[in-house]
């Protein structure tokens, strides 16, 4: 078991990270010397300190997560070796595939619930926090995980090897990095029916009133599509938070919307009520009659 727990934290997003850094040059010295298209919106592009607070905001994330990583692992092989009632084989193709598969449904769920539950939201609105969209926004990561991490429970239950659990969500989690760009326009038909794509995303990231909690897709955007989720872009959306942070602070970038709750808590007049600024959607107020 330990074994596994050592080669899984070696994860598969750290040897895509000089990938991801050659994407980032490639994108900016794209976002320069580009023409420029009178129809469209100019580019939005890259900001020195929004790109500065991105990369830090994933260098720390990624720290943070292979701690997150090696506790949950434990109790994901705890469950796989005593209560699984079978056990995938891991070199198996269509446990690949059925890993593949399932990472990317649960991703949607747990991406839904993170847009509709403020107490996982206040972890999750740190990506969203920019209002640029580019390859340094896809590491502007969120550095508290422990609902994502429960969110894989059901495969280790299901059979499938621990070690295996991370390296499809890493895999998710890089197919996802390069959806971040303004740069790539709407890709063929058909894979845009079945792919996440830039555009797809684009929608994700706008706070635009009909693009609001739109296209939770990882790597298929069927799930959106099946679960009446999607949303095309229309127009280039307007990026950030529905009420925008007007700060670089990591701290109040990571933590501010947990403060707001327990101000909100504090304020309460019932346990409906806190219950309400717990679980309810961002923004969520209680009604107060007349």
């Amino acid at each position: 078991m330990l074994a596994h727990i050592e080669e899984q934290l070696h994860d598969p997003v750290g040897y895509a990270l000089p990938v991801f850094a050659l994407f980032i040059v490639v994108e900016l010295l794209a976002i320069r010397h580009s023409d420029g298209d009178e129809s469209s919106p100019p580019l939005r592009g890259y900001a020195a300190a929004d790109t500065r607070t991105s990369l830090f905001m994933g260098l720390i994330g990624s720290g943070v997560a292979v701690l997150f990583r090696a506790v949950s692992l434990v109790g994901f092989a705890a469950l796989y070796v005593y209560v699984a009632p079978w056990h995938l084989p891991a070199d198996a193709w269509w446990t690949w595939v059925l890993l593949i598969l399932s990472v990317d449904l649960l991703w949607y769920c747990y991406h839904r619930m993170s847009h509709r539950v403020r107490v996982i939201w206040a972890a999750h609105q740190a990506h969203h926090s920019s209002e640029y969209f580019n390859y340094s926004t896809a590491l502007r990561q969120k550095w508290n995980l422990w609902f994502e991490n429960l969110m894989w429970l059901p495969l280790p239950l299901l059979g499938m090897p621990p070690v295996l659990v991370y390296t499809g969500f890493s895999i998710n989690l890089i197919y996802q990095f390069w959806v971040h760009t303004e740069k790539i326009g709407k890709l063929p038909m058909a894979f845009e029916f079945v792919f996440n794509t830039p555009s797809h995303h684009r929608v994700h990231h706008g706070s635009d009133p009909e693009y609001l909690d739109k296209n939770y897709a990882g790597i298929l955007i069927i799930w959106d599509r099946m679960f009446g989720t999607f949303a095309e872009e229309r127009h280039r959306p307007t990026y950030g938070l529905t009420t925008p942070v007007t700060t670089y602070n990591l701290l109040r970038l990571q933590f501010g919307e947990y403060a707001a709750i327990v101000r909100d808590l504090r304020g309460a007049r019932s346990w409906r009520d806190r219950g309400g600024y717990l679980f309810g959607p961002p923004g969520w107020r209680p009604a107060r009659g007349l």
